[in-house]
């Protein structure tokens, strides 16, 4: 297994450069969302409706921050179960997403999607939260701050850690 630093947005060669079980050290600007988030892009891309960020140019990373100490940048990031995201991801692949990070297996039909689209799924190791959040260089609410955890928040990430699970 080898070990690769990757800035985002990553190209298309990028993508496919890489193999699953490789690990990455993952840096670049990221935005959070969970169940409910996703609910509500989605229901702004079906209304024709721009997102406020280029899907193609970040990642998503599938968890809600707990909140910060008053001396951190952020609280435990965890990753969230990426299937509960799986009716989701292929409107959101259409819409031009790239990367995702998460936990977990996908379906077998969201394996599909994201293989065909040129894509790239990232597991994060779930039970690691506090260590994981040393990763995070900043941290804000963007979107729907009255969601709490389900809001989406903006990341910026220094080598932030993950392994490929499909790509």
């Amino acid at each position: 297994m080898k070990e690769i630093r990757i800035k985002l947005p990553l190209s298309s060669e990028q993508i496919k450069s890489l193999k699953v079980n490789d690990k990455v050290l993952l840096s670049g600007t990221v935005y959070t969302a969970r169940d409910e988030a996703h609910k509500r892009m989605i229901t702004m891309l079906n209304k024709g409706e721009a997102l406020p960020f280029d899907l193609s140019e970040t990642a998503i990373f599938y968890c809600g921050p707990s909140p910060a100490a008053p001396d951190k940048i952020c609280g435990a990031i965890g990753p969230t179960t990426s299937s509960r995201m799986d009716p989701y991801t292929p409107e959101m692949l259409k819409a031009g997403l790239r990367v995702m990070i998460g936990k977990g297996d996908r379906s077998v039909e969201t394996q599909k999607d994201i293989k065909t689209a040129g894509a790239l799924y990232l597991i994060a190791i779930g039970g690691i939260s506090a260590v994981l959040s040393q990763s995070i260089v900043s941290c804000e609410t963007f979107l729907w701050e009255h969601l709490g955890a389900e809001a989406v928040y903006k990341m910026e990430l220094k080598d932030f850690p993950c392994y490929v699970g499909i790509v």
